[in-house]
């Protein structure tokens, strides 16, 4: 009896919706227990003017008031409309629709990127994924859709697809190949805290550069090959379907029949040819026209550039910068142009409605996914203004400034409470803020420079990045799991999503940390004159 209970027990699966829904309301109880309680804390802030600490109160505030339920279902329109990665991602999946419909994606991986080993391919995702937290978080709604199709075309699991960007990006949001937006908001809160021991420090954007170029190309090479030997195989076999629902074994021979059913095969491949010869121009010169919008002081130029900021790099990434601001926009446009020219060239539609046409084949099974973004922004909504996360973060600062460690134990411990308040408050920002105060002075008393201090920030940000339901770009990623997911009986649960990457997290934590220790101990510049120690 006991055996055929529990066999019950595991055929039943929460759906994300339910859960993330379920959770929402954990969350409004759990709240107003203790906010109740009168559970709150205190983190430093540093006074841009006085150069000195301030205190600040943060409660958990008690969302079941009747005044706080007023201003949920209130704003519940603003709420849905307001979350960043619902806009974004329609965008995004505007261009790649058009890449889909126009054929473009189909001759581009049955061409060139086919004949790639899975190994560079893979290395090129978790590469793509890693440089472009560039700019904010449009790897997740760009790379993700992109890679699962590309995957899908070549004979691979899609699923493995969505795990791969997924990770490359999460798991390396604290790098890049370039100074990014992340210098920009993290080094004010590093140069303020630094003012409280040495007021002569000087962070400028470049003091982690070297850091954060070698330990992107590092924590590539090793998430690829964690990836193919040890992902992939528990991510399990995808099946494919011809057109009259036969399993086949790639996707090849999907196109292969498509192309034997409407035309000759030496026809196409000469309309394709020319089709992929008009998109290669066309990217060529959108490209150049690109950089050209990025060069200030030229005729029209800089026009994705905010020119009321002195710094190059704050014109590029700043707040308001047009090109952070507008750059998912930008590359569905890039999508959207070069397929119309490959169309051109390649013959592959007929008409204007033909094109719409496919594109919605393509989008038609976002529907679940929207709903999932509708709940999952009130939860994120709900959890942000319950302050709990503050509250658990701080509480964590305060531990660490009255811990008594220096060197190795130091970065060690900090790291690690670092990556524990991560899991509940992913802003990069808000979290630095209430560190950095605490960080930055207790690794320069230590003769640790407050650079390093900053590294040690980027790192512990990136390592739990991707094992956090409350990442606000965790719905496109359980979306697209379940969008791909041949057994809708069994969905892909905010638990087993957690558990794919789990591999990945372990050995590219142990590799963080390990970088982090020898980068300290054997004295390497972290930036062009900036080093691990004062």
């Amino acid at each position: 009896m006991k055996e055929k209970r529990k066999l019950k027990l595991k055929k039943f699966y929460f759906h994300p919706i339910t859960m993330f829904f379920l959770t929402t309301i954990l969350i409004l109880i759990v709240s107003s227990i203790l906010s109740n309680l009168g559970v709150q804390a205190t983190y430093n802030v540093v006074n841009e003017t006085t150069k000195e600490l301030e205190p600040k109160l943060v409660s958990v505030e008690n969302l079941l008031t009747a005044k706080s339920i007023k201003s949920l279902l209130g704003n519940s329109l603003y709420t849905v409309a307001s979350f960043a990665q619902l806009s974004r991602l329609i965008i995004a999946l505007a261009g790649i629709s058009m890449l889909k419909a126009s054929g473009l994606i189909d001759t581009l991986t049955k061409r060139k990127i086919k004949k790639i080993s899975k190994y560079k391919l893979t290395f090129i995702i978790v590469f793509l994924g890693v440089i472009s937290s560039l700019i904010s978080d449009v790897g997740y709604v760009l790379l993700i859709p992109l890679t699962a199709l590309i995957y899908e075309l070549c004979g691979r699991n899609p699923l493995l697809g969505v795990i791969t960007a997924f990770c490359g990006t999460a798991f390396g949001s604290g790098v890049s190949i370039f100074t990014s937006w992340c210098d920009v908001k993290l080094i004010p809160f590093t140069q303020l805290a630094s003012y409280l021991i040495d007021t002569s420090t000087h962070i400028s954007l470049t003091s982690n550069l070297i850091f954060i170029i070698a330990s992107s190309i590092i924590i590539s090479i090793v998430g690829t090959i964690v990836i193919e030997k040890i992902v992939s195989k528990s991510v399990g076999k995808y099946h494919f379907y011809d057109i009259n629902g036969n399993t086949l074994k790639t996707t090849e021979l999907v196109l292969k029949d498509i192309e034997e059913a409407e035309q000759n095969k030496i026809a196409i491949e000469k309309q394709e040819k020319k089709g992929l010869r008009n998109a290669l121009i066309t990217s060529i010169l959108l490209i150049l026209l690109f950089i050209y919008m990025l060069i200030p002081n030229l005729p029209l130029s800089g026009l994705l550039l905010d020119l009321t900021e002195k710094s190059y790099v704050n014109q590029l990434f700043g707040p308001t910068a047009y090109l952070h601001t507008s750059f998912t926009f930008l590359v569905s446009l890039f999508f959207i142009i070069v397929s119309l020219s490959y169309i051109i060239g390649a013959k592959s539609v007929k008409n204007d409605k033909e094109l719409i046409e496919k594109a919605g084949d393509y989008l038609k099974n976002i529907g679940t996914l929207l709903i999932l973004i509708f709940v999952f922004s009130t939860f994120i909504m709900v959890w942000k203004k319950s302050n709990i996360g503050i509250v658990i973060a701080s509480l964590l600062a305060n531990l660490l400034s009255h811990l008594e460690l220096t060197d190795i134990p130091l970065i060690l411990v900090t790291i690690l409470l670092i990556a524990i308040s991560n899991v509940l408050l992913t802003s990069t920002t808000t979290k630095w803020q209430i560190f950095a105060p605490v960080v930055v002075p207790m690794f320069m008393q230590a003769n640790i420079s407050p650079q390093f201090a900053q590294v040690v920030m980027r790192v512990a940000d990136s390592m739990t990045k991707g094992v956090t339901p409350f990442l606000t770009s965790f719905v496109i990623y359980i979306g697209y799991l379940n969008i791909y997911n041949q057994n809708k009986q069994k969905p892909m649960t905010i638990h087993h999503s957690l558990k794919m990457v789990m591999p990945y997290f372990t050995i590219i934590g142990f590799i963080w940390v390990l970088l982090v220790i020898i980068w300290y101990l054997v004295g390497i510049p972290i930036g062009p004159g900036v080093y691990p120690t004062i």
